[in-house]
């Protein structure tokens, strides 16, 4: 759904739930009145540009920070009135490691789950299994200073899944790793999220959230400006279908025969043509396509391969925001 006065937060469906937050850092706001839900066994991702407020709304979520105005309930418990019953079934793992140097792969898993109430056999059971679930049994008892980025990076994730967490908070997991663990670590996320787990996961990486997120929260100026699945998004916003040509073509003859097919095709964008290539962005391209293909090869163009696919995420957030999500 797109944000707008109306949104409807409630149901018991929801694990997440975040109403009006507000977040200031002195005179500057850095969430403004957003709200978002999050259900469980779905992952939710946020997205936006540096300095859009995702990671204030992590830390509200967190619990890490007061909200000023507004209120963020996790499994229906105030994170902020209701601390501790809102966060022990709450998983968080941070951009920045939060492991310890001088411990093992096993050491640094049992300060985490000790923390979060796990004693006894229950502790060194959990440990194993997530180490095993990690791919890093092998190295249990290894300091982690042997261990690669990937390597750090997946036991980061792992410190989080120790007490079994209903919900999980994930702010850009994979950053800065090895294409084979973020594989591992992107299975990991979408294994919670089949377990029932509600997920709110942060990225840079448009083709991670495009793949990976269930539904999409996009962010800017500390606003949420849209949210939905994609094909909502890219149904809601107008978005139009990519029809892609390759052949021989003689502009302007192109051209004409692409306007005299102004009142089949409605409002369309010409954004490539040259004389071997022509990209169309037209609403229900699927529709239309052979009218096109028609028009032009009796204009004595030649069409010799054909594409059509929607606009992808990264073209919705650029529309909605005017920035690349790296900016």
């Amino acid at each position: 759904m797109l944000r707008g006065s109306g949104t409807h937060l409630g149901g018991a469906a929801n694990v997440i739930e975040i109403e009006s937050l507000t977040k200031r850092y002195g005179d500057a706001v850095a969430v403004d009145d957003l709200s978002l839900c999050a259900k469980p066994g779905e992952i939710t991702g946020l997205l936006g540009p540096n300095g859009a407020g995702k990671s204030s709304t992590i830390a509200c979520v967190s619990g890490l920070r007061a909200p000023d105005a507004g209120r963020v309930r996790v499994l229906g418990h105030d994170v902020h009135h209701e601390r501790r019953r809102a966060l022990e079934q709450l998983g968080v793992v941070p951009q920045e490691l939060a492991l310890y140097d001088e411990l093992s792969a096993r050491e640094n898993l049992e300060y985490w789950g000790a923390a979060y109430g796990l004693r006894g056999r229950v502790l060194r059971e959990r440990a194993a299994a997530v180490l095993e679930q990690l791919g890093l049994a092998e190295r249990a008892d290894e300091r982690i200073t042997s261990f690669s980025g990937g390597m750090q990076r997946r036991l980061n994730f792992g410190c989080a899944l120790l007490h079994t967490p209903r919900v999980l908070v994930l702010d850009e997991p994979t950053v800065g790793v090895d294409p084979q663990s973020r594989v591992r670590l992107l299975e990991l996320v979408r294994q919670a999220a089949d377990a029932g787990a509600a997920v709110l996961y942060t990225t840079h990486q448009m083709q991670e959230a495009e793949e990976l997120c269930d539904r999409l929260a996009i962010v800017d100026h500390g606003k949420l400006i849209a949210f939905g699945t994609l094909p909502e998004l890219q149904s809601r916003l107008g978005g139009r279908d990519i029809l892609g040509l390759s052949g021989r073509f003689d502009p302007p003859s192109a051209r004409a025969a692409l306007e005299g097919l102004r009142e089949t095709l409605g409002d369309f964008a010409l954004n490539t043509l040259d004389a071997h290539a022509l990209q169309l962005a037209v609403r229900d391209g699927a529709r239309v396509l052979a009218q096109v293909l028609a028009a032009l090869e009796a204009a004595g163009n030649e069409v010799r391969e054909a594409s059509l696919r929607q606009p992808s995420l990264e073209s919705l957030f650029l529309a909605l925001t005017g920035k690349e999500l790296r900016e």
